[in-house]
């Protein structure tokens, strides 16, 4: 379990943070799914600070954390429990004790370690589409009772709070209707230029106006082409103002890159920080070059 609180005093709501800019829709999304006890389903384009922001909920309403990273192969079950019958066996051939009680071969998933934590917790399902199809749906019972049963040991496991729980989701594929009923939902839009200039300043106080302005300008640029197969985002607009500062690239070669040696215009510096395949780039330098050759 991993628990990021560093404020001791208890918070009745979430109202953002110092090191992650949420916009008051968010905050209010956070503040009603803890109002009405129900799962925070929170979707967006990758890199818009879904997975961040359970971290953040949890660090300032002073709460512990358990993360749950769903992928193609999760089953709810896991996050339930596991029974290592496999271990057991290996055990009885070896004449070890243990095995004559079967709760030592119970593996407690995410969901368990919950519902016991001694104080209501932040529970992250992160990337819950990934899944198969049925996993939301597998999971219904234990997010409305708030308990499930062990069946090897024949006990039941309930919570002993509610914990709070984030869900976020790619929109990779749709999620079930009666899972949807029980979440409340916010989609996290792109950030427009003011709100990310205040999430620069977040991560690099002090920067120069004129490199930010620049950088921006590039970025939103390059989101606006049409037919991109990955526009860069939130996440990947950080990393290269980080590298911008690191080579010391001056504001005038960031939005104006330099012709290439065969006549064609050149890419933004460090561009493979916000391109990730060769047709974005591509597409890219074509539609520089059939700008300059309409002026």
């Amino acid at each position: 379990m991993n628990n990021p609180a560093s404020n001791p005093t208890k918070k009745a709501r979430f109202e953002g943070s110092s090191s992650y800019v949420a916009t008051d829709d968010l905050r209010l999304a956070v503040n009603a799914a803890r109002k009405l006890s129900r799962p925070l389903l929170v979707k967006g384009e990758p890199g818009t600070g879904k997975t961040m922001l359970a971290e953040e909920v949890a660090r300032e309403l002073g709460m512990p954390l358990l993360q749950w990273h769903i992928k193609s192969t999760t089953k709810a079950q896991q996050g339930l429990y596991e029974y290592d019958a496999v271990s057991r066996l290996r055990d009885s051939q070896l004449g070890d004790e243990r095995v004559r009680d079967i709760s030592n071969y119970i593996v407690r998933g995410v969901l368990w370690q919950a519902f016991e934590t001694p104080e209501p917790a932040v529970l992250l399902i992160d990337e819950i589409d990934k899944a198969d199809i049925e996993f939301p749906n597998d999971l219904l019972r234990e997010l409305d009772r708030m308990e499930f049963h062990v069946y090897e040991t024949r006990e039941t496991i309930r919570a002993r709070h509610r914990p709070l729980m984030i869900v976020t989701s790619n929109n990779e594929k749709e999620l079930p209707d009666a899972f949807l009923r029980r979440c409340f939902f916010h989609y996290i839009r792109f950030p427009d230029r003011e709100t990310m200039q205040a999430i620069i300043d977040v991560h690099y106080p002090g920067l120069k106006k004129t490199l930010v302005a620049a950088a921006l300008d590039a970025f939103y640029q390059l989101r606006d082409i049409a037919g991109l197969k990955k526009k860069p985002s939130t996440s990947e607009l950080l990393d290269w103002i980080k590298l911008l500062l690191a080579e010391d690239i001056p504001p005038d070669a960031v939005n104006k890159p330099a012709t290439g040696p065969d006549g064609k215009p050149g890419l933004p510096p460090l561009a493979g920080a916000l391109l990730k395949n060769e047709q974005d780039l591509a597409l890219y330098e074509r539609l520089m070059f059939m700008q300059r050759q309409n002026r």
